[in-house]
């Protein structure tokens, strides 16, 4: 059955009418989901297996038939390895149906469809008994239902329900045990993704507005790659904590609870943010155990075991606190049944009134901005340099006389023209919201001469600007819809609706964008896209064929958004720009093309391409949202944190050695009906 949905355009603005099937959804949800990172995971695999056996192996001790419940089974790996442990039976529970068929082809293709029952419900809707989805309870639950911050996917209340009506009392559980680990630092860099800073502009200092530094923030946990983020940019001020544990194997509550641990500050400073992880327990001796915790924590960095479907996870105070160094502390995190937070005391402020606050103070934005701002999008606006860039552009081009309009979502540019003396400075913005915090940074700086608008840019008039014309026109651009690099090229359109309101030589800022492109070979990211084949002696090829069913249904060959600061690679060939886009002229009619080449000068497995774009403010001023310096000698990439870059991975990964004499080939289409660019990519020998 075919529909049409109606979605907004990121990089035009139009409202585009799409024919899709019902199936959509599923195959994009597979496409896009971690199962290949799941099953590309052998420390994970490993570590589920060993706990496997040695449970199968303590429950046919007691002389008792083996009986499974895996919830959560995904592709069926876990339930095969229970079979082949020595399990009688396996009843295996997933919820989302595409996922389900293709465990039950997976579990027919490995011979164990006599032995596995798919069931495709959420686990809280089994039943057990003569006509139930079971026929018997279980006495072994196996599950997978983890996510970075542990409890996320609602473990704990399928858990609950589980003990309740579908395993036996005293059930082995694999894992066994989960704990929780936190450790509290001073971290400007992770800060800045919570708070706004102050700015210093032409020796006027803009603060943040109160509301903003007395709110607690959002709600979600900050996941990230920490063994990314280096312990240089941290500063511990206390030992890690063991927060609490959960025992699988009993019955387990998905109630309201908090937990503390005390300890003595080994240093002052400012605490600011927890750094959190977990291990997993597969037998009751915690012999087998799989961890979360970052590289920088191993003796052997380069030993840690990678995986994108868990990471670390980044907790932020409600406020900021001074700590001294031998201070008595006390740190309580809080969980609900899928989520945690984490409040920092003096062990003498510790009542039962303030656990009961503590409890019900889950995080909640007050005052917008954090609605507004994601957290790369704080740390943006407190990028110091970058920040200095726009000023310094700014200053280049104003005049006493300068009518300035601001297009950018949640944009200080506007502020930054006012200070610097601009006669009129508006901004447009795309919400309400967006439009409130930025009249609130206006208030707590007791500026008056900025007006804000919120509408689009083909409904502005020259009414609403004073009845004068537009002599600066500028962006970051920064917009809240994009996802790719050159969705942002929506000021393009935004700037060619407006033409009719700017003066005949106005200034745009920035007055072009580049596409950039270079070609690399990940460390690890390749996993997520990479065909499975077998996993850990099973063949698990028709997730291969349905991943590549779901990537051929529509999206097939486009770039993917991806925070590449997070992901390591090393650049196979020199970076180069292959598309410019000049902003002051407005979008062209026709499509534009650019074709080209790009040799390798180094050696190496090529997995795909990685695309950024530059904003040229000025002739001599440029703003990097991919590469921020040069490649070193080995090919070694540092990226902008705060946006991501596309990256377009090939079906199969490409060889190259070092004295090959090949080039990637380059094809590139912008569409400006579409505001869509089509790439292709093919290796070549020179």
């Amino acid at each position: 059955m075919k529909t049409f949905c109606g979605r907004a355009n990121p990089t035009t603005g139009a409202l585009d009418w799409v024919e899709e099937s019902e199936e959509y959804d599923f195959h994009q949800e597979i496409a896009r989901s971690c199962y290949a990172d799941m099953l590309h995971d052998h420390d994970r695999n490993e570590k589920y297996y060993q706990g496997i056996r040695a449970a199968v192996a303590r429950v046919k001790a007691r002389g008792e038939k083996v009986i499974i419940l895996d919830i959560g089974t995904g592709t069926g790996l876990l339930s095969m390895m229970a079979l082949t442990a020595g399990a009688d039976f396996c009843y295996a529970v997933e919820v989302f149906k595409p996922m389900a068929k293709a465990a039950q082809c997976i579990v027919e293709k490995n011979g164990f469809s006599d032995r596995i029952k798919i069931i495709n419900k959420h686990s809280t809707d089994v039943t057990v008994g003569p006509d139930g989805d079971m026929q018997m309870k279980a006495n072994v639950l196996i599950t997978e239902l983890f996510d970075t911050e542990l409890i996320g996917e609602g473990a704990l209340p399928s858990y609950e329900h589980a003990h309740q009506n579908l395993v036996k009392e005293g059930c082995e559980a694999v894992p066994h045990r989960a704990t929780v680990y936190a450790q509290l630092v001073e971290s400007e860099l992770l800060w800045s993704w919570a708070q706004m800073q102050p700015v210093e502009v032409k020796g006027a200092r803009l603060v943040p507005p109160p509301a903003v530094g007395r709110c607690a923030g959002a709600h979600s946990v900050c996941d990230i790659q920490l063994s990314q983020v280096s312990p240089n940019s941290f500063t511990p001020l206390g030992p890690l904590c063991t927060m609490f544990s959960v025992d699988f194997s009993k019955p387990v509550s998905s109630a309201l609870q908090s937990h503390s641990s005390q300890f003595v500050a080994q240093s002052g400073g400012r605490a600011q943010v927890v750094l959190s992880w977990w291990d997993l327990d597969m037998d009751p001796s915690g012999s087998i155990v799989c961890t979360m915790a970052p590289s920088w924590t191993y003796t052997q960095p380069k030993m840690a075991p990678w995986r994108d479907h868990w990471m670390q996870s980044v907790y932020f105070l409600p406020v900021e606190r001074g700590v001294t160094e031998g201070e008595e502390l006390s740190l309580t995190v809080c969980h609900d049944d899928y989520s945690l937070w984490y409040s920092l005391q003096s062990p003498s402020q510790q009542t039962p009134e303030s656990q009961t606050k503590a409890l019900s103070s889950r995080p909640c934005c007050t005052c917008q901005a954090h609605l507004v701002w994601t957290r790369p999008r704080f740390g943006e606006l407190n990028d110091r340099r970058r920040t200095e860039s726009y000023v310094s552009a700014l200053r280049s081009v104003l005049r006493e006389d300068s009518l300035c309009l601001s297009v950018s979502d949640g944009s200080l540019l506007p502020v930054f023209a006012h200070i610097l003396g601009a006669k009129k400075v508006f901004g447009l913005e795309n919400s309400r919201m967006s439009k409130q915090v930025i009249e609130q940074v206006l208030e707590a700086n007791s500026i008056k001469g900025v007006e804000l608008l919120e509408m689009r840019p083909d409904q502005l008039t020259r009414n609403d600007i004073g009845g004068e014309q537009i002599s600066v026109l500028m962006a970051e651009p920064y917009f809240g819809t994009s996802l790719l690099p050159w969705h942002s090229l929506y000021f393009w359109y935004c700037r060619t609706a407006l033409a009719g309101l700017m003066q005949p030589n106005a200034t745009i800022l920035p007055s072009s964008a580049t596409l950039h492109m270079v070609a690399v070979e990940f460390q690890d990211l390749w996993r997520i896209r990479a065909p499975c084949g077998t996993c850990e002696g099973f063949d698990v090829t028709p997730m291969d064929e349905m991943v590549q069913q779901s990537l051929d249904f529509r999206e097939s060959r486009e770039a993917e958004p991806h925070p590449l600061w997070e992901y390591p690679c090393r650049a196979l060939t020199q970076s180069k720009a292959i598309m410019t886009f000049d902003f002051t002229q407005c979008v062209p009619q026709e499509p534009v093309s650019s074709q080209g080449s790009l040799p390798f000068i180094r050696g190496g497995r090529c997995h795909g391409i990685a695309l950024w774009m530059e904003y040229h403010l000025t002739h001599d001023i440029s703003v990097s949202a991919g590469l921020i310096g040069p490649i070193s000698e080995q090919g070694d990439c540092e990226w902008a944190r705060h946006r991501k870059q596309g990256v377009y991975f090939f079906r199969q990964p490409w060889e190259c050695s070092d004295d090959a004499r090949v080039a990637v080939s380059y094809s590139f289409t912008f569409e400006p009906s579409l505001g869509d660019i089509k790439m292709d990519f093919s290796i070549k020998a020179l």
